[in-house]
């Protein structure tokens, strides 16, 4: 039984043996073929992962690089933010301590009449009237004694620089329609005078109802005299005073008033045949417009708008802080990653 399946695997090995010899070349062939694929399959996983790694890197390396700018570009919008509140502050600390000064107008129909108090020495009052719409009669009988229709009051008080010398004063009831354009006109006469030249003082003050009121009207004078400057008008000339009113608010809630004048002179023809030492005063007064000026002191600087803006800075910087530090963690744990990755791959190919 064992003999002849011996003798058929025997012949079969001799059958192939032969068919081997007989076709050497495609064993060869076969050979090569499966060689040459098993080495394009190792050269092409050797290729993918070699390029593998260097596109992971290239990413990693890009995404760094972004990060990096936009932190610096945060911590230049930081720098910004907090040169800001510096100029902020500034600016607002600069405006607290110096205030714009602010104008405003106000019309007005009538004024609060003002008192005009007049120093005239020996000269004498020969007439007083009121006018209206800028227009003057002609002069009647100039020189001699006149209506007076003003309102006057005479007063001596101490003079408040010296408190040695007694003044005299002659105060009159000022213009008080702007819209009619009231006006007064004064003449006064002086018979005779031992100086080289002649003038008249007089002073404005604010309100002539006011000193007709006060129970102490030579402390007030004294008051008005300390606080309104004076001026003069000539003799020989007709003065044209136009007046403007100005109104100033101090810080600590009080107001000043001071009269603003506007001044024009016009010869005056005198016809009369009189002594060389004779001499006439002629003055107008009138409002000059409707309009009151109020000067004040404003701080410009608004703390709420202030406030406002340092929040936002501040928001901005708590922002831009907040996103560096998540970058840097970003960036942290990418760079860890890559390491990692680097060492997986180290380790693949050890």
């Amino acid at each position: 039984m064992l003999r002849p399946e011996a003798s058929a695997s025997y012949q079969e090995l001799s059958e192939d043996v032969q068919r081997v010899s007989e076709n050497p070349t495609d064993e060869t062939e076969g050979e090569m073929e499966v060689h040459e694929d098993a080495s394009s399959v190792i050269l092409q996983d050797s290729e993918l992962g070699t390029t593998a790694p260097s596109l992971r890197f290239s990413k990693t390396c890009l995404k760094n690089v972004f990060s990096v700018i936009l932190l610096f570009i945060y911590l230049l919008l930081m720098a910004v933010a907090v040169f800001l509140v510096y100029q902020t502050i500034s600016d607002f600390m600069e405006k607290l301590k110096h205030p714009v000064m602010s104008v405003s107008y106000k019309e007005v129909s009538l004024y609060d009449a003002p008192g005009i108090a007049f120093y005239p020495g020996k000269a004498r009052l020969l007439s007083c009237k009121h006018h209206y719409y800028d227009h003057i009669p002609p002069l009647i009988n100039p020189g001699q004694p006149g209506d007076i229709e003003c309102t006057t009051q005479r007063i001596n008080y101490t003079d408040p620089f010296t408190n040695q010398t007694m003044k005299y004063a002659l105060v009159v009831r000022g213009p008080r329609d702007v819209k009619k354009k009231e006006l007064v006109f004064l003449q006064f006469h002086l018979n005779g005078t031992d100086q080289d030249f002649s003038a008249i003082d007089y002073l404005l003050f604010s309100s002539f109802q006011e000193f007709i009121n006060s129970p102490e009207k030579a402390e007030f004078m004294k008051d008005c005299e300390s606080s309104y400057s004076s001026w003069k008008f000539s003799g020989g000339f007709r003065t044209w005073v136009k007046m403007s009113l100005v109104k100033t608010k101090e810080e600590d809630g009080s107001e000043t008033v001071e009269f603003k004048q506007e001044t024009s002179v016009v010869n005056y023809i005198d016809q009369r045949t009189k002594p060389r030492s004779d001499q006439l005063f002629f003055v107008v007064f009138e409002w000059k417009d409707p309009f009151i000026q109020t000067v004040q002191d404003i701080i410009t600087a608004n703390p709420w708008n202030t406030i406002a803006l340092l929040c936002g800075i501040f928001l901005a910087l708590f922002k831009a802080a907040d996103f560096a530090k998540l970058s840097v963690k970003w960036m942290i744990k990418i760079r860890k990653r890559h390491l990692k990755r680097s060492r997986q791959v180290m380790n693949h190919i050890s």
